[in-house]
């Protein structure tokens, strides 16, 4: 029996930072994986489909080439090939990661199905750890909507999506979250007909943004549904699917209706650990209700993402490792969904900062087409928008641009160290550049809150004074 300062199970975006973490602070670890290292972020997440999208948007760029003036040949798709495109991205990412690589880097790999055998022990296919302390970061799974018919028919989900090497004339597309955007609009720009079933589309973010989202979608040839699926069945070779009167037919359907946390197998009950299936309590320093078991990221049941896991991951190394406690709860939580353009969103919406502040607010808000990089790139689907708080404080920005995924990384920064809007106003940004246009936004906020403060008006009643006196010398 191996026994360990630290046992991390899975070995996702989670699990690899926090047993990397743990062998750096010099401390023994093991990192237990039933699956594929790497998880779902570089097999079946956010690898294959950033790889997929930038495939899609080649296409799109050479489809509407006359735009720029150029002259291109109609776009031939070989799915065999992008899929070969993405298994290659996918690999590169995944080398730095083998059982071998982690071995050098002193974790002890361990590969099977895990459970506990009690608070202290874990079975990993006939192999027992002992640990001082464990750490849960087995992830989560596809949902499967109770459908009628769905269990009958063939469909994908983000599992096994990316295994796809054939062009579907029509593809269905069950879900409106992120994920179902993102391979809608990839396989709509590769040629496919999409059609978009979903009582809305990206109901967590701003009302603003999801629009642009589906005016864009509009465009291209999109088909949105906004209805909830209820049956599915096959029909003279196609799908069929019933959503409130609707039926549309496609040869292709690819359910992206949500996911939950991977908790079934690791006999929790034997190591005394609460779950439910939204997930594993945890308190504000990720440790369950067992002190020496933590878990982090989409196993607990919060955001789903693979940068909130791993910083999870790491915080509860941190704690579980180090004296003294950090917690768990990031702030401020940040997420993009990569449709084009992309939709990024730090800290809270506009309607959650006035749940929150009331009327006690300064909201600044750009068209990009103010935004001189956009116009030069022909890039103008979206805004940007800072919201602050009365003081200036800034606590949440949505951003739909080309690069709003890049440009949320500074808003990040100013929510997490409760920077003001004037911060980000005198802070001098290289032009042109889509981050420009939050300087340029925070600048006008700035200037228009000192125009209608106290200072203001004396300093400009001041001037006015002083110039009516000169023209009356005049």
């Amino acid at each position: 029996m191996a026994s360990y300062d630290l046992v991390v199970l899975g070995a996702g975006a989670g699990g690899l930072t926090a047993a990397r973490f743990a062998a750096q602070l010099g401390a023994r670890v093991a990192l237990v994986e039933r699956d594929r290292i790497g998880g779902d972020c570089t097999w079946t997440g956010c690898v294959p489909s950033k790889s997929l999208i930038r495939v899609a948007r080649a296409a799109q760029e050479i489809r509407n080439a006359a735009r720029f003036g150029l002259c291109a040949q109609p776009v031939a798709v070989q799915m065999d090939a992008v899929r070969r495109y993405v298994d290659d991205k996918v690999r590169r990412i995944y080398t730095p990661t083998t059982p071998e690589a982690l071995v050098r880097e002193g974790i002890d790999v361990a590969l099977g199905p895990a459970a506990f055998v009690d608070p202290r022990m874990l079975s990993v296919g006939g192999r027992e750890l002992h640990a001082r302390r464990f750490l849960i970061t087995t992830g989560a799974r596809p949902v499967i909507p109770t459908i009628a018919g769905l269990e009958g028919v063939p469909y994908f989900t983000y599992e096994r999506i990316f295994e796809n090497d054939t062009l579907p004339e029509s593809l269905i597309v069950i879900g409106g979250g992120p994920l179902g955007l993102e391979i809608a609009q990839a396989y709509r720009r590769l040629g496919s007909q999409v059609t978009i079933i979903a009582k809305g589309l990206l109901r967590r973010d701003d009302p603003e943004a999801a629009q642009v989202v589906r005016q864009v979608f509009d465009r291209e040839g999109i088909r949105v549904v906004a209805a909830r699926a209820t049956a599915v069945r096959q029909e003279r070779g196609a799908l069929v699917v019933s959503a409130d009167g609707h039926e549309p037919r496609g040869d292709m359907l690819l359910v992206a209706a949500g996911r939950k946390p991977n908790i079934e197998d690791l006999a929790l009950d034997r190591a005394g650990v609460a779950y439910s299936t939204r997930g594993i309590p945890v308190d504000d320093r990720l440790r369950t209700n067992v002190r020496h078991i933590y878990a982090a990221g989409d196993v607990v049941g919060g955001e789903q993402f693979s940068h909130v896991a791993a910083w999870q991951a790491f915080e509860a190394t941190r704690n579980a490792l180090l004296p003294g406690s950090a917690s768990g709860r990031p702030n401020p939580i940040a997420w993009t969904t990569f449709t084009d353009p992309e939709v990024a969103q730090v800290g809270l919406t506009e309607a959650a900062a006035r749940a929150r502040f009331g009327d006690r607010l300064t909201v600044g808000r750009w068209n990009l087409t103010r935004v001189d990089r956009a116009v030069c790139d022909d890039e103008v689907d979206g805004f940007i928008k800072i919201v602050a708080t009365s003081r200036g404080v800034i606590v949440g920005a949505t951003l739909v641009a080309a690069r709003a995924g890049e440009m949320s990384a500074e808003m990040s920064v100013a929510i997490a160290r409760q920077l003001k809007i004037g911060d980000i106003a005198t802070a001098l940004h290289a032009y042109p550049t889509y981050a420009t246009a939050l300087q340029q936004l925070a600048s006008e906020m700035a200037t228009r809150a000192w125009m209608s403060s106290t200072q203001g008006r004396v300093i400009r009643r001041v001037l006015r004074l002083g110039r009516t006196h000169d023209e009356s010398r005049r």
